[in-house]
């Protein structure tokens, strides 16, 4: 008998030792960790590479040495390249447009069949939101006609403006701008002087980038 008791009694103890005994927890007496992830960064909009695209706008301007303003619709194809450099973008950008300008004074009608530009542009990005600025190189045909001639001459000269592009998707964006170009005067026999056109384009495009 004293020997059950006494083997009763070590168990007893031993039990009560386990319990108060720290460290001895259970897993389950202590929270569960929380499991924390890191949120993947926000990739930024890629305004890099070459792009193609289409505009469409009006076109209204005035003749160097005569009361016409020649205006009407203006629409072609661009193409361009652009760098990137963190939330700065420059490229070059050409284009060539088939206009539908022309007025008439008499004797004289003036209009302004197509035109082209080769310009560099510079902007700043937020995220798929471009602010740029653009200048270059303008180039087209200014015509004059009468009753019974018409006479015709490319000049050269310069082009400046501005505007915004959207990126629509990571491939195709669409962007507003405005651009003034001066083409110079040449001289054209039909009206005995020296004729050039100023004229201010605002137009809407998009573009495809590669």
């Amino acid at each position: 008998m004293r020997t059950f008791q006494g083997a009763a009694l070590a168990v007893a103890v031993g039990a009560a030792l386990t319990v108060g005994t720290p460290g001895t927890s259970s897993a389950a007496d202590f929270p569960a960790t929380p499991y924390y992830t890191t949120p993947e960064p926000l990739s930024a909009y890629s305004w890099a590479g070459p792009y193609l695209g289409a505009t469409v706008g009006f076109e209204w301007g005035s003749v160097d040495n005569s009361r016409i303003n020649p205006s009407g619709i203006a629409g072609g194809i661009e193409a361009g390249y652009n760098f990137q450099r963190g939330a700065f973008v420059f490229g070059g950008e050409t284009d060539l447009q088939l206009s539908g300008a022309d007025d008439t004074l008499s004797p004289f009608e003036f209009s302004n069949p197509w035109f082209g530009t080769l310009r560099g542009r510079a902007g700043v990005t937020f995220n798929n939101v471009l602010l740029y600025g653009t200048a270059g190189l303008a180039y087209g045909d200014l015509r004059a006609d009468s009753a019974f001639l018409s006479e015709s001459h490319t000049s050269i000269g310069w082009v400046a403006g501005g505007g915004v592009e959207v990126g629509l998707t990571p491939r195709w964006s669409a962007k507003a701008e405005w651009l003034y170009l001066d083409l110079s005067d040449r001289t054209f026999s039909v009206t005995g002087t020296s004729n050039g056109l100023a004229a201010d384009l605002l137009r809407m495009g998009v573009n495809y980038r590669f």
